[in-house]
C-alpha cells in the first residue's frame, strides 16, 4: 500500500505516521516546512511567546509573593524571538526524526493533483518529481483571511503570520477581529506595554464561546487597559504621518501604529488539480468529505483545516488517524461529539460539548453548576484566583453535555470532563470521585457537586 499525504501540518504528519504504522510506503510532499501553521506560525510560536509574558507579568508582581528583585525587568522581544525559533526548530527536528524511524519519505515542493493516483511534485528550483500511490490524502490547511479593506504589507498592517515575527513592540496596536487570534494577540501584546485597541463586529468578544465566559474575559481586557469596541467594522484605513488611521462603521476613528487582521482563514485549496479530479469543495472553498474523511473521489481523503468545520490541530491530527486508518484498509470513523478547545489568554479558557446558549437553541432540559477559582485553596496560594467552572448536564440522564474552564491551566483541566463525556459518565461520577486537594481540579468536582445543589464550598442560596 502506497500513500502519499499532500503537506505536513498536524493533520498530514500524523495521518504519515499512522499510516506508516500500518505498514504503507508513505511520501509526504510539504513546500515550506513540516508542522504546518500550527507549528511554524501559529500554535506553538504564540504559546512560546504567551509563556515569556505570563513570566513577565509575575515578574511584575513578585511583591505580592513575598519576593525581592533588584532591578528592573522589560521585554526583550528579539530574545524572546530567539527562544520562540529554537523552541520551533526543536519541534520540526522531532517530526523529521520520527519520519526516520517510520521510513515516511519527504519531499520537499508544491504537490499538484494529477490522477486519483499520481501527484507532480515542483522543487523549489523548478524541477519536477512524480509520486505515485494507491491512496492520497490533502492536509494543505488554511491560511489568513485577506480582506480587501486592509492593504497588507508585513509592516503596518500584519495577518497572524507576521505577528509572530515582528522586530520591535509596537506602542499601539489595532486588532481587527475579537476571536480566538485576536484575543490571544490581545492580552499577549498588552502584556508587553502596547496600547491594544480592538474592533469586533459581533456584540461580544469570543462570540462563539460561552456569554459568561466572554463577560469574564472583557473584563480582563478592562483591567489589562485593552480597548474594546464591539458591533463595529473597520471600513477603510489611510496611512498617514501620525499612523494607521482606520475609519469605522460607527463613525469613529482610531490611530495605531500597526494594525494586526484576525477576521478569519482561507482554505488551501486553489491551483493543486482538485477541479480536473472533480473533488467537490463546499461554497467556503473546503473540500466536502465523510465521516470517512473520504471525498467524493475514491482513494483521495481530506482533513485538518482544508475540509473545514473546526480549524484545531488536535481535530486535523484525529482526522489523519481516521484517514490514514482507512486508506490502509481499517475502517474508522470520525467522532465531532467531543472535541475540547483551548484559548490561551489571560486567564485561559477551555470548553467542550455544548455552550448554554447552544443548549438553549437545542431546546434541551438541562441544569448547569459552577464553581469560582477564588474558593480553592490551590488558586490562592498560587496568586490566580480570576476564572470560574461550569458544567452543563442533561437534566433527565445526568450526563455532561458541555463544560468551561476559564482560569490558570484550564487547557489542562478540560479533559478530564472530555474523557466523562465521551465515556457517558453522569455528573455523579465526577462528584463522587475524591480528588486531591490542594488542586485546582477540585474546581470540577465542586461544580459538578452544584449541579445538584450541593456544592460543600458553595454558600447557601
Amino acid at each position: 500500500m502506497r500513500v502519499a499525504v499532500i503537506g505536513g501540518g498536524p493533520g498530514g504528519y500524523v495521518a504519515a505516521l499512522k499510516a506508516a504504522q500500518l505498514g504503507a510506503q508513505v511520501t509526504v510532499i510539504e513546500k515550506s516546512e513540516v508542522g504546518g501553521t500550527c507549528l511554524n506560525r501559529g500554535c506553538i510560536p504564540t504559546k512560546t511567546l504567551i509563556a515569556s509574558a505570563e513570566i513577565l507579568h509575575k515578574l511584575k508582581s513578585l511583591a505580592d509573593y513575598g519576593l525581592e528583585l533588584n532591578g528592573s525587568v522589560s521585554p526583550n522581544l528579539s530574545k524572546m524571538m530567539e527562544r520562540k525559533d529554537k523552541v520551533v526548530a526543536i519541534q520540526v527536528k522531532g517530526i523529521k526524526g520520527l519520519f526516520k524511524s517510520w521510513g515516511v519519505n519527504l519531499s520537499q515542493g508544491k504537490g499538484t493533483l494529477l490522477s486519483a493516483g499520481r501527484i507532480e511534485v515542483e522543487k523549489e528550483d523548478g524541477t519536477r518529481d512524480t509520486v505515485e500511490a494507491d491512496s492520497i490524502i490533502i492536509a494543505t490547511g488554511s491560511r489568513p483571511a485577506r480582506i480587501p479593506t486592509f492593504p497588507f504589507d508585513g509592516e503596518k498592517i500584519l495577518s497572524s503570520d507576521e505577528a509572530v515575527t515582528i522586530k520591535e513592540i509596537p506602542k499601539s496596536l489595532l486588532i481587527v477581529g475579537a476571536g480566538v487570534i485576536g484575543s490571544e494577540f490581545a492580552c499577549l501584546f498588552s502584556e508587553f506595554g502596547t496600547e491594544v485597541t480592538m474592533v469586533e463586529v459581533q456584540d461580544r468578544a469570543l462570540s462563539t464561546e460561552d456569554g459568561e465566559v466572554s463577560e469574564l474575559l472583557e473584563r480582563e481586557f478592562k483591567k489589562k487597559g485593552v480597548k474594546l469596541f464591539t458591533g463595529a467594522s473597520v471600513t477603510r484605513v489611510e496611512a498617514r504621518e501620525d499612523g494607521m488611521h482606520s475609519f469605522l462603521s460607527d463613525g469613529k476613528e482610531l490611530v495605531t501604529e500597526k494594525i494586526l487582521v484576525s477576521v478569519g482563514r482561507s482554505f488551501n485549496t486553489e491551483n493543486m488539480g482538485l477541479e480536473s479530479l472533480g473533488i467537490q469543495k463546499g461554497k467556503k472553498g473546503e473540500i466536502i468529505v465523510n465521516e470517512k474523511m473520504e471525498t467524493n473521489v475514491e482513494g483521495v481523503y481530506a482533513i485538518g483545516d482544508v475540509a473545514g468545520g473546526m480549524l484545531l490541530a488536535h481535530k486535523a491530527s484525529r482526522e489523519g488517524i481516521v484517514a490514514a486508518s482507512n486508506a490502509c484498509g481499517k475502517e474508522a470513523r470520525m467522532d465531532y461529539s467531543v472535541v475540547p478547545a483551548a484559548i490561551f489568554t489571560s486567564p485561559e479558557i477551555a470548553s467542550v460539548g455544548l455552550r448554554e446558549h447552544q443548549a438553549v437553541e437545542k431546546g434541551s432540559s438541562f441544569r448547569k453548576g459552577s464553581f469560582l477559582y477564588r474558593a480553592l485553596g490551590k488558586a490562592h496560594a498560587m496568586g490566580e484566583i480570576t476564572g470560574f467552572f461550569k458544567i452543563i448536564a442533561d437534566a433527565g440522564s445526568d450526563r455532561i453535555i458541555g463544560a468551561h474552564i476559564v482560569g490558570p491551566h484550564a487547557s489542562d483541566l478540560i479533559h478530564e470532563v472530555a474523557v466523562a463525556m465521551r465515556t457517558g459518565l453522569k455528573v455523579r461520577d465526577i462528584a463522587e470521585t475524591i480528588h486531591a486537594h490542594p488542586t485546582l481540579s477540585e474546581g470540577l468536582l465542586e461544580a459538578c457537586e452544584d449541579v445538584h445543589g450541593e456544592a460543600i464550598h458553595v454558600q447557601k442560596k
